[in-house]
């Protein structure tokens, strides 16, 4: 065993320019390389073109099968300390083979964010009722996820509002759980200085990647609601759309002559937001935190976002904008902001005091180092203690090794 090597299980391959989740991924395989480790990423999907290359940055790629024997022995042959599965159906998947094959290694799951939340309350948005944490005891996406985060050792949560959800409400034992928002740099007075300015920038922004439903709806609600307002009072703005995968639907909303512009894939959005004047995020449904809000701080734009947008993200910290759920106000807010460069400039700061605060990957990075060694060094004490997660292991081992075992049993007759 090697107690440094990391095995990351991802669902798809690492696209940080796509997503927030590729973002994510990458300051965590980026955070591990920094600490010498070694790190092998495998994942069962096919590459596309936005995947990074973690090859450059001295990583080992390795393509694995689903419901197939070969991943016992690459996992027995690599034999990592670390175990990180890529959300929770990647545990699912492959968590029971690890737990077989390699028990040494700490299992530790990256729930990205909580695909039980984020679907519950897009079923509320669409039977048009208010969400409710007690609608999450009935979906059964949150009983397959809760069981996932029980079953390993440690998960990753990544906002503070899902810890307390987690703690307080599903009454997880707090050492299972582990609040590890993004990872980011401070932004230093150099880097301020090299902001464009208030006066220098135009045009509004919304970035996003369309696979993910809430960037979907958000769109749609500027076009339907909100960007009519605005541009009734700002007749000369524009609102361009970016994010990767974009439908044809969303295509369809291109309009040079109401100033909604679809512009597609952003590979450099450093320089898109960073020439915007303001971003907006109008979020009805969702989880987690939000890349495109923390990606506007980074670049020193102000945003406007919903309740849901900012949950979790700023602690007691001043928005860096405005939040709203009214969107008459949003669309007011958006346009003080866009014409206010005393307003625009206070939330410019509150933007770098949030970043610095909260997100300081100086400061969280060794506290998470630290945590999963200290698992490390009493391993068999914490599983024992996780007594619904050693139950819950036990009980899938079974159900999904002999589902798994059935469907390779099939795959070998067929092929």
């Amino acid at each position: 065993m090697s107690e440094n090597t990391v095995l990351i299980i991802g669902a798809i391959w690492v696209e940080p320019n796509s997503s927030a989740a590729g973002k994510r991924m990458l300051q965590l395989i980026e955070h591990f390389l920094d600490q010498n480790w070694k790190v092998t990423f495998a994942s069962t999907a096919i590459k596309g073109e936005k995947a990074f290359d973690l090859h450059s940055i001295g990583v080992e790629e390795v393509s694995i099968v689903l419901n197939d024997i070969s991943f016992d022995t690459f996992v027995k042959e690599l034999a990592p300390g670390f175990v990180l599965f890529d959300r929770f159906m990647i545990e699912e998947q492959f968590g029971w083979r690890v737990a077989e094959n390699y028990p040494k290694a700490i299992r530790i799951l990256d729930t990205e964010d909580l695909h039980c939340l984020r679907k519950t309350r897009e079923r509320a948005i669409k039977k048009n009722t208010i969400f409710s944490k007690e609608d999450l005891l009935i979906e059964d996406i949150s009983k397959r996820e809760i069981a996932s985060i029980l079953r390993c050792d440690l998960s990753l949560i990544i906002s503070t509002f899902e810890m307390e959800l987690l703690t307080n409400f599903f009454n997880i034992d707090s050492n299972v759980v582990y609040h590890l928002p993004f990872l980011l740099p401070k932004i230093g007075h150099d880097q301020r200085t090299r902001w464009n300015d208030f006066t220098a920038r135009k045009h509004f922004t919304f970035i996003g990647n369309f696979l993910h439903a809430p960037n979907v709806d958000a769109v749609l609600l500027l076009k339907k609601t909100i960007w009519k307002h605005i541009r009734k009072q700002l007749p000369e703005a524009e609102l361009h759309i970016y994010g990767a995968y974009p439908t044809q639907q969303i295509l369809e909303l291109h309009s040079k002559k109401e100033g909604f512009l679809v512009k597609g894939y952003a590979p450099k959005p450093e320089q898109i937001v960073g020439n915007s004047s303001v971003v907006l995020a109008p979020l009805r449904f969702g989880a987690g935190i939000k890349g495109k809000l923390t990606e506007a701080m980074l670049f020193g734009t102000p945003s406007v976002t919903t309740s849901i947008g900012a949950e979790g993200m700023h602690a007691d910290l001043p928005w860096n904008g405005a939040i709203t759920d009214d969107f008459d106000e949003y669309a007011q807010k958006a346009v003080e902001l866009y014409t206010n460069e005393s307003l625009w400039n206070t939330a410019q700061q509150n933007g770098v005091a949030i970043i610095n605060s909260i997100y300081d990957k100086e400061k969280i990075g060794p506290l998470f180092i630290h945590k999963i060694l200290e698992l490390q060094k009493n391993i068999e004490g914490h599983r024992v203690a996780n007594f619904f997660g050693s139950m819950l292991q036990y009980q899938t081992l079974q159900s999904t090794k002999y589902m798994s075992k059935w469907i390779e049993a099939k795959n070998n007759m067929h092929g």
